[in-house]
């Protein structure tokens, strides 16, 4: 049997892909190693599924780290209300909660993936699960084009396509089949990939206090990530924040994860922690000046109680170089100054990030250099295409990675 479309990888960009080229009436198969579809959906959002972000289309971008203007064709061309419109009629109802981040109203990521296989059972798609593609195949024409023309699959057997897509997905999140396969096949086509690193990941501190801390969220704090040697800040943002047993995490340090990666891959960066953005140093002086004489008389360590949550209060007692025990009329102004520029700016030193085991996205991937952003076609392999994560692209979190599969998946599968 000979397939217009074969698309390597029942993921978010492989079924966008072929949903696309099957509604324009092409026969269209996805080969997928795992035992369903959609494993990396499923686990997304803790398990909510972050479907996409409502932003205006031109806001969306400020939100990509690597190489925007690659994904201008694909992202305008298929954005997220077409991606809410789609997977709404068929049936998978969705929300806009804070941030313009798009969820199932029932907050199950497994109506996510309901809706998009009914979507691509609806255009007649072939999947086969449980099969493996070890080789894309292909052959020269007669202009000396190197043209894919198929698959080979783990039992030796061929699949031929007239067209095929890579939707492999990176290397995060490996045990959802996420093995570096796309990679690989583009590889051996001469295509460049840019080195990988986790991404959207937890930051593992040189400094052993945040183990101290493990477990305690801080809402509405600021960070801010920059060049341990220049002082250039890199990154500055506002949200929240969970201390664990190697560093730190939670959806502030995994945007900022992105910034690290991308400027340091594993030097060491300053990140410092603002623990009361809301109040410049000058008025929270003043704060704890009250503080201090409505508790002149009390330790140290119980008279800043109101300022933090308990567990972290021993942290900046012993941090602030202040004995606990100190009463708090001994307090000089000097040190009264500097423990409010600690709060102020709590400071991490950033080493390296989590693994691929925990990272969200990848970041790196095939060379967008070597595939046509209108197309996602291969600009070495004819009839050879690209899509999601297996791309040198990526953003922060909030629903945009899943909108850059989404849409580049259905630019690839429209191309077909």
């Amino acid at each position: 049997m000979i397939y217009d479309v074969c698309v390597v990888g029942c993921g978010a960009a492989g079924m966008m892909a072929a949903y696309a080229a099957a509604s324009s009436g092409k026969k269209t198969v996805i080969i997928e190693k795992n035992e369903k579809a959609g494993k990396k959906i499923y686990i997304t959002g803790k398990g909510r599924c972050n479907v996409t972000n409502a932003c205006d289309v031109t806001d969306f971008f400020s939100h990509v780290i690597t190489n925007e203007k690659f994904l201008y064709s694909s992202i305008y061309g298929f954005t997220a209300m077409d991606v809410m419109s789609l997977i709404e009629s068929y049936g998978c109802n969705l929300k806009v909660e804070r941030g313009e981040r798009v969820f199932p109203v029932s907050d199950h990521s497994s109506d996510i993936i309901k809706a998009m296989v009914n979507a691509v059972k609806d255009k007649d798609v072939e999947i086969r699960f449980n099969t493996d593609v070890t080789d894309i195949l292909s052959e020269t024409d007669g202009e000396g084009n190197t043209v894919a023309t198929g698959v080979k699959l783990s039992d030796k057997s061929k699949l031929t396509a007239k067209k095929v897509i890579i939707a492999t997905g990176g290397l995060s999140y490996p045990s959802t089949g996420s093995t570096g396969d796309g990679y690989k096949f583009a590889e051996k086509f001469g295509h460049k990939i840019v080195p990988t690193a986790p991404s959207l990941v937890a930051l593992v501190t040189r400094e052993k206090w945040p183990s101290d801390l493990m477990g305690l969220s801080l809402k509405n704090v600021s960070v801010n990530l920059s060049d341990k040697a220049t002082g250039k800040n890199i990154y500055n943002g506002f949200g929240e924040m969970l201390f664990t047993h190697f560093g730190v995490s939670g959806p502030l340090i995994l945007t900022a994860s992105c910034y690290y990666v991308k400027k340091f891959r594993g030097r060491e960066a300053d990140l410092s922690i603002d623990l009361k953005p809301a109040l410049d140093e000058e008025t929270l002086d003043k704060r704890l000046v009250r503080e201090f004489e409505e508790n002149k008389n009390k330790n140290f360590a119980n008279a800043v109680g109101s300022l933090f949550p308990g567990k972290l209060i021993p942290v900046m007692v012993k941090l602030s170089g202040i004995s606990g025990e100190r009463k708090v009329h001994e307090i000089t102004r000097e040190e009264r100054l500097s423990f409010v520029k600690l709060i102020k700016n709590l400071p991490l030193t950033v080493v390296k990030t989590g693994d691929f085991n925990e990272a969200v996205i990848t970041q790196g991937g095939v060379d967008v250099k070597e595939v046509n952003p209108h197309t996602m076609e291969s600009k070495k392999v004819k009839n050879l295409y690209f899509a999601g994560e297996v791309l040198d692209v990526d953003a922060q979190t909030g629903g945009y990675n899943l909108q850059i599969a989404w849409s580049t998946g259905h630019l690839a599968g429209e191309s077909c």
